[in-house]
């Protein structure tokens, strides 16, 4: 088998209200889909963390593929991607992150190929069910959805949520640079939702360390399970743990200084980000080994959710709840997208491959969207616009 073309697609989905992170306003995500075509008619499905990587696939990574035989993950990796340890640390590691959209959909043709889903390529399934988080945050109001802007309304959505699609675990960003609103929100939650749900936190690093030390002192009676980057830096979240045992994660995959700090406790990382699913897969070997923690990204579409489940199914090591804004996702490119959990659950997909068909239609749409609006920019601050923030917030 020989692939013959790579096509790469850009798409908007915006979500049903922008909600408020560290960066300001963030409304949606901007992606590229990615097609890898063989000449036995067998098709692949990868997905780019941010459309700027789909500029690289194609220009980059596309040339270099034609021809080559995707089953030989090794092969094609090596046709496309340098050493790491050298683009690493010479801001060239975007083909990495690019060659890691295109490894899904490599390991979406092997499993189709063999006609077995993805879990069994990985060695079977532990569990056929995925816990993900409810997702909670300040959103203003935006065509009937949101409205999230008090306390009192988180925690009723957060009730509602409860009531409606039995959800029991809910992560969160309390992001307006107000520590006490943080405190009285966190407090209204805990006791809404009783003692058993699980309550996790991610302020973007939006603390200073003095800042972070006072709020996390103040959350502990709360039994917060999990602080996501509270502080900025390693360093600070190793001073961090000096003054709490809430366990902290972090989306930055730098194994060697967690370990030598003594956090982060956890990583939550997109499988693009880290190369694609193989080299995904050593590095959550090598936290286990470490006894660290992992677990998945949110705000990604149908193609790379599956990945998620299929990885997490098979994953003995993923015992928490991934991240997820399901609720929130008005649309996808995949055929009866997006994925949506009840209990606290989705469903691993049982079909070949990663499981998921593209919807053509949808696609066209969102690509469309993409074509009109530009991308969807996630800096946006109402407050001082053309300005960027600067961190820490408090």
């Amino acid at each position: 088998m020989k692939i013959t073309n790579i096509r790469v697609t850009h798409v908007n989905l915006p979500l049903d209200a922008p909600f408020w992170w560290t960066g300001g306003l963030y409304p949606g995500a901007s992606k590229s889909i990615i097609e890898v075509e063989t000449d036995e008619g067998l098709v692949g499905l990868g997905e780019a963390p941010w459309w700027h990587f789909g500029e690289v696939v194609e220009r980059e990574i596309a040339p270099a593929l034609i021809g080559a035989d995707p089953i030989d993950l090794a092969d094609c990796e090596s046709r496309c991607v340098p050493p790491w340890q050298i683009t690493a640390n010479t801001g060239e590691n975007a083909v990495s992150v690019a060659f890691g959209a295109v490894e899904l959909a490599l390991w979406d043709i092997r499993g189709k190929a063999l006609g077995l889903p993805l879990y069994q390529l990985l060695g079977g399934a532990v569990r056929k069910r995925i816990a993900f988080s409810e997702y909670f945050s300040f959103r203003p109001a935006q065509n009937g959805a949101g409205g999230e802007m008090t306390p009192e309304a988180i925690r009723d959505y957060c009730l509602r949520m409860r009531d409606d699609h039995g959800s029991t675990i809910f992560e969160g960003k309390l992001i307006q640079g107000d520590p006490q609103l943080e405190i009285r929100t966190v407090a209204m939650l805990r006791e809404a939702l009783g003692p058993s749900a699980q309550i996790r936190l991610d302020s973007n690093m939006q603390y200073s360390l003095t800042s972070a030390r006072w709020l996390l002192r103040e959350l502990e009676p709360f039994n917060i399970r999990n602080y996501e980057d509270p502080v900025a830096t390693f360093e600070e979240m190793a001073e961090l743990r000096r003054h709490s045992i809430i366990p902290f994660s972090t989306h930055i995959p730098d194994l060697r200084r967690a370990c030598a700090l003594g956090a982060p406790d956890y990583f939550v990382c997109n499988f693009a980000a880290l190369g694609g699913i193989g080299r995904t897969l050593k590095f959550i070997a090598a936290c286990e080994a470490m006894g660290k923690g992992f677990w998945c990204y949110s705000n990604d579409l149908g193609i790379m959710t599956a990945a998620y489940l299929h990885v997490s199914a098979a994953t003995p090591h993923i015992t928490e709840a991934s991240q997820s804004l399901f609720r929130w996702q008005i649309g996808d490119v995949i055929e009866n997208g997006p994925f949506r959990q009840v209990d606290d659950t989705v469903a691993v997909p049982e079909g070949p491959g990663l499981g998921v068909t593209l919807d053509r239609d949808a696609l066209r749409y969102w690509a469309e969207h993409f074509q009109t609006h530009g991308p969807m920019g996630h800096f946006n601050d109402p407050a001082s616009p053309g300005r960027y923030r600067r961190l820490p917030l408090h």
